[in-house]
């Protein structure tokens, strides 16, 4: 089984049903894959820009690094594309561990 980790130090393992527990994209540690499961409220604006982007309900997204200074911007790989986003533009994305 892979472990899959949070930047809150929570672990989840594949096969593991994980119910209704999505969290922000932002909140990824290097090299976590996850599965986006929808969007937070807010700006709907932001939202359809994303959508826009690429980022679907079911995609599986890889965060692949994190800015050096304050952890900003943070490069995701979705659907073989690299992507570069704020953090809060990445929290807009909820995610949950890839199985």
């Amino acid at each position: 089984m892979k472990a899959v980790a949070f930047a809150n130090c929570s672990q989840y393992y594949g096969g593991m049903d994980s119910g209704s527990a999505s969290v922000g994209m932002h909140t990824l540690v290097k090299g976590a894959v996850a599965r986006v499961t929808g969007f937070g409220a807010g700006n709907q604006g932001l939202v359809a820009k994303l959508r826009e982007i690429g980022f679907a309900e079911g995609d599986e997204v890889e965060l692949l690094a994190k800015g050096w200074l304050g952890g900003a911007p943070l490069s995701f790989r979705l659907n073989r594309t690299v992507i570069a986003l704020r953090k809060s533009e990445a929290a807009m994305v909820l995610v949950e561990p890839a199985a």
